[in-house]
């Protein structure tokens, strides 16, 4: 089995909770173990599993450090002290120095990209679009770029799913590049803390109010601003009541985090001035959160343009909620076609069937749940490790 260096940037040690890509990782680390991996994490913090070799990486200052600034000495002295056979790059911009790297190191490790986050979407016309997070002062080019430099630079290109993949490819070509013999799906793995069995699915009683959970990031490029306005019109015009729990994931961020993007504090400020919404946070605990879930009827998909995949729906999911969602990108492909819809109208329209059709209702919790079997670590740590073979 190969021994493999993981190279995880982590933008908020200190709420490691709110970090998709360590949740990832501390998921995916004990079954890569498990089935023979000698795994190193570096980063700025280590994953649960003790088995897990640590190479401290200190954080990046910005979001634009972690992809302009990798710091090739550290990189090829990493390289050296810990003689990998496959390179992880998490941070795809990162590669190209990374590849330098394994140059000055002479290693002949194989270089993987993972695709966590997709710095452009697509619009409906097929026109590339850059990431507005990721634009401050016209930088969104240039991280594309940079982006599109670290495919090539990969012997293996991995990515969550199926949407990910024909975008992946698409603006690789159109960048120049053919990833076709480097292409692999890998999806994301769920936590099995938060899986609930079928016969603990109930529907909710007729009559009674109906709870809704959002359980994503509240930056405006995740299509907050709409996901208040139909929040509102949910807690206002549906012909049930409506409640709805909006996870706080960041709670107080730095001066400097704020400066860059403050829409997370305007954002929660609104949702929680308004009526029948609750702004939650359970600490970092994934008991707490599995109560939160456990404690709601169905979950929320993010507006977000371009998601490749969503680690809080398959948390919703795993827990049996029939999740409501967009019809667009990636939840297109996972989310059943009965639970999608375009306008807000529709979207009202679902929440109210699944208030008071219990047979509805129990139908997609148990296919909710269902969809996320081929998300367990060990079957998604056997893709992984044949994908970087």
């Amino acid at each position: 089995m190969p021994r493999i260096l993981y190279l995880l940037n982590i933008s908020n040690p200190d709420k490691l909770s709110s970090d998709s890509g360590w949740i990832f990782a501390d998921l995916l680390a004990p079954a890569l173990i498990d089935q023979g991996a000698d795994l190193i994490v570096a980063a700025p913090a280590r994953v649960t599993d003790e088995r897990a070799h640590f190479q401290r990486m200190p954080v990046p200052a910005t979001k634009y450090r972690a992809r302009f600034d990798p710091g090739v000495d550290q990189l090829a002295g990493l390289i050296r002290r810990t003689q990998p056979d496959v390179v992880v790059a998490n941070q795809v911009e990162a590669a190209p120095a990374i590849r330098a790297a394994l140059l000055e190191a002479r290693s002949p490790a194989l270089l993987a990209g993972y695709c966590h986050y997709l710095p452009f979407s697509f619009t409906d016309r097929g026109v590339l679009k850059v990431d507005p997070s990721m634009d401050d002062l016209g930088l969104g080019l240039p991280v594309w770029l940079a982006f599109a430099a670290g495919l090539a630079a990969c012997d293996r290109v991995l990515v969550h799913s199926g949407t990910a993949a024909s975008w992946v490819s698409t603006a690789a070509t159109r960048a120049g590049l053919d990833l076709s013999e480097r292409l692999r799906v890998v999806p994301a793995p769920r936590d099995e803390r938060l899986v609930r069995d079928t016969d603990e699915l109930t529907a909710p009683k007729p009559g009674e109010p109906i709870t809704g959970i959002y359980n994503h990031r509240l930056y405006a490029h995740y299509g907050t601003p709409r996901f208040v306005r139909l929040a509102d019109r949910l807690t206002h015009e549906a012909e049930v009541q409506v409640r709805l729990r909006v996870m706080d994931l960041f709670g107080a961020r730095s001066p400097e985090r704020i400066a860059l993007d403050d829409s997370p504090e305007r954002l929660r400020a609104q949702l929680a001035a308004m009526p029948g919404v609750d702004v939650l946070t359970d600490g970092g605990d994934r008991t707490v959160y599995r109560r939160l879930l456990a404690g709601a009827n169905f979950g929320l998909a993010p507006f977000r343009p371009g998601c490749p995949w969503a680690m809080s729906v398959i948390d919703c999911q795993g827990m049996g909620l029939p999740v409501i969602a967009p019809r667009a990108g990636w939840f297109a492909e996972h989310i059943d076609d009965e639970l999608l819809f375009s306008t807000t109208g529709q979207a009202l329209t679902l929440v109210e069937r699944l208030a008071t059709d219990p047979d509805f209702y129990l139908e997609h919790a148990k296919r909710a749940l269902a969809s996320t079997a081929d998300f367990h670590p060990a079957l998604v740590a056997a893709r992984y490790l044949e994908a970087v073979s």
